[in-house]
């Protein structure tokens, strides 16, 4: 695909990213389809933009009140299947305390299916996946 549509979907995610940074609940939701999926990295499924934005309030008030999202190591990882649906790969993470991410303890990747619809880039499924080492869950 063209360098143009990597960047649109990346602007996307950038601005998702600074949504989320601003505690813009409804911002952050604008970015997801009006039928998204969002599943957070413990496995609950949002379903709806309106949800989302709903759960992305909740989140900002309470438990993840401060949170920022920082970088992954590796650059998005970026696959158009159609001229307008991208996967897109990421890692990263959240911050507590506005500090970078120490270890794996809050490190993510982060599976992003985007598709566009008149020139816009939304987010249709979002899939959160906590990075962790396989022997702490096989008791080695």
């Amino acid at each position: 695909m063209t360098d143009t549509k990597e960047a649109q979907v990346l602007a996307t995610l950038e601005g998702m990213a600074e949504a989320w940074n601003t505690d813009d609940a409804a911002a952050y939701a604008d970015h997801f389809t009006e039928d998204a999926d969002y599943i957070t990295f413990f496995g609950m499924n949002t379903p709806g933009r309106a949800k989302i934005e709903e759960l992305r309030r909740a989140m900002s008030a309470g438990p993840l009140k401060g949170a920022k999202l920082v970088g992954g190591g590796a650059p998005p990882k970026i696959r158009f299947l159609r001229p307008d649906v991208a996967v897109v790969l990421v890692g990263g993470g959240s911050s507590l305390d506005g500090k970078p991410v120490q270890g794996t303890e809050r490190e993510s990747l982060i599976t992003y299916v985007l598709v566009c619809d008149d020139d816009r880039w939304r987010v249709a499924s979002f899939q959160n996946t906590r990075v962790t080492d396989p022997r702490s869950w096989a008791g080695k």
